[in-house]
Parts: C-alpha cells; structure tokens; sequence
C-alpha cells in the first residue's frame, strides 16, 4: 500500500508539474484571475460591513464572527479550488467524446482526471483565507492549543470532502444530462450561502442545508466548536462523519457514472 501511495504521489507531481509550467506561460491570465479572486472576496466582506453597519448584530453574530465564519469557508473551500476545478470541464470531455482517454491509463480514473488540473487563482484564496482567520482569531481572543489545532485541522477537513462532493456529485449528472451546466451552476450557487449562520435562515432552508444539501457543515456547524462551544449543537460532532460519508456517495456516483460511459458513439 506504501508502495502504491508512493507511485500515486510521484505521477501526481509529474502531472501537476507540467501543468503549472504550461498556466505560467499565461502570466496574465494568472494575474487576472487572482485580482478577480480578490475583489470576490473584498465584495462579500464589504457587503458584512454594510449590513453590520446598520446594526450591531445578525442573529446574535458580530461582525468578527462572521469573518471567522467566512475565513473558515474560505479555507474550507480552497482545496476543491485548488484540486478539483477540473470538474467544471468535465460536461465538455464527455460531450466531446475526450474522456475516454481516462479509460486507457492503469490509474485510478478520478485521481487522474482531477490530477491534471491545479487551479493557481485558488492559491490567491487560500492565502486571504488564512490572513482573514488569524485576523478574526485575534480579534476574537481565541487561544490556538494543540486540541483545538487537531480539531481545526479535522473539521476543515471534512469541511472540504462536503464541499468536494457537492461538486462532484453535480458534475457527474452530465453522463445522463446533455447539458448539466445548469446542475452545477446551481450547487456553486447555494455554495455561497455557507459562510452565514444557519439561524439567520427559517426553518426550511435551514433544514435544506442541514440535512439534504448539506452546505452548513462546510463553515457554521464546524465554527461554533471555536466561537460558541458552549452553545453547539450535536450535529457539531458529526462534521467528520457527514464529510466522510458524502464523499463516499460522491465516489460512487462517480463511479456509476464513468461505468455507464458509453462515448460518443461516433
């Protein structure tokens, strides 16, 4: 198994090696990328600041709180950025008939369709995710032991499979949608409701994104084991396993799916 861990680690940066050295041929694109990163993120702080601006609290949260929030969606989030940004090409290899090329090499085929992409940009992310997170713990007075570094370490783990999977599963409806961009657009869209609490929502949407689309363990559920562990819920403790089992289901759809490709058919 170490063996095999190891041959998968070097044919990984073999690949990746050769895909960064093509991207920076494109120092521009690059660049722009990033600056579009950037002010993403400047945008969603700056619309925290107008509303906090207005009043001193959102259901019960303060302004340093939801930062903390969004850092840890940030940083939740940057993997599937960073790893697994292929996944958005995937309807065109299918339609075009380009993925059976997937088929030939004696590779676990998702590890070798993620690992020819590596989104740089999501490095951009990364980076201002963990220049938010010590500004907000600092600003919190939250004190990094060791515990809490191995919990953090965890919960944005399994943060990232929720994530990841939500992704992949609304990716791999193209082997049976001709045209799934509109599936996936829609998962990157409810995306973007997990770095606010889930109280500020009523109780259907907060059900929604509990317990069918499970976005609120990508940050709320995980941060309050930092913010206000006193007041977490139970479903706090079951992040890991949350992440782990729809990364399983993620795997197997993945797997349905390339078994039941067929081609193009020309």
């Amino acid at each position: 198994m170490f063996n095999s861990l190891r041959h998968y680690a070097r044919v990984y940066f073999l690949i990746e090696a050769q895909y960064i050295k093509a991207r920076l041929q494109y120092r521009a694109d690059f660049m722009i990328s990033s600056i579009g990163m950037f002010v993403t993120i400047l945008t969603t702080l700056g619309v925290f600041w107008v509303i906090f601006d207005s009043i001193p609290l959102l259901a019960g949260w303060t302004f340093e709180q939801l930062v903390f929030i969004y850092a840890f969606y940030m940083l939740a989030t940057a993997p599937m950025q960073i790893f697994f940004d292929n996944f958005w090409q995937l309807r065109f290899h299918v339609i075009e008939g380009t993925f059976i090329k997937y088929y030939f090499r004696p590779l676990n085929m998702m590890f070798y369709y993620t690992s020819e992409m590596f989104d740089l940009k999501g490095l951009t992310q990364l980076g201002l995710g963990i220049a938010l997170f010590v500004y907000a713990s600092n600003t919190l007075g939250i004190q990094w032991d060791l515990v809490r570094i191995l919990l953090l370490l965890l919960t944005l783990f399994s943060a990232a499979l929720v994530i990841i999977s939500i992704m992949i599963i609304s990716a791999v409806a193209t082997f049976w949608i001709y045209n799934s961009y509109p599936v996936m657009d829609l998962a990157w869209r409810i995306r973007e409701f997990s770095p606010y609490p889930m109280t500020i929502f009523d109780g259907l949407y907060r059900f929604l994104f509990t317990y069918i689309i499970p976005i609120g363990f990508v940050a709320y559920y995980p941060s309050q084991l930092f913010l206000r562990p006193e007041e977490a819920t139970s479903l706090v403790y079951f992040s890991p396993l949350v992440g782990i089992a729809l990364f399983i289901l993620a795997y197997n759809f993945w797997n349905h799916g390339v078994n039941s490709y067929t081609g193009t058919g020309s």
